[in-house]
């Protein structure tokens, strides 16, 4: 296993790793719409919000070896499945005709706050090592 780790994204706000590669696969901690200072963005935005969670994980993959077009599942966390459109259009404008395999789950809170959290596990196309 090798940790991943990058400025490019926000640290961890807890006892966790922003990915772990094994095996030739990457796979991301949750995502959520801190900029890489740690700063929370989009507060009341759920498009916003989306953009910066998807910008985290594009980088935290980039750091990894892999890409969003090298992602086999998602799974997105909403703090209000009301949000589901929006997300999608967001989602949508990232991974362009690429669809991987996704669940959307609704869940009562997340960290800080957000409205939105994505996480993914994506195969490493580059610097592969096991």
């Amino acid at each position: 296993m090798k940790v991943v780790s990058t400025n490019n994204a926000p640290k961890a706000i807890g006892p966790y790793s922003q990915a772990i590669k094994h095996n030739g696969l990457v796979y991301t901690s949750g995502q959520i719409a801190l900029n890489s200072d740690g700063h929370l963005v989009s507060v009341d935005d759920v498009a916003g919000q989306t953009r910066q969670v998807l910008t985290n994980l594009s980088a935290v993959l980039e750091e990894a070896g892999s890409s969003l077009n090298d992602v086999l599942k998602t799974t997105i966390y909403l703090a209000d499945m009301n949000d589901f459109a929006v997300v999608n259009e967001v989602y949508a404008e990232f991974f362009g005709e690429h669809k991987p395999a996704r669940s959307t789950v609704a869940v009562k809170t997340l960290p800080l706050n957000v409205k939105i959290e994505i996480d993914c596990i994506a195969v490493v196309t580059k610097d592969y090592d096991f």
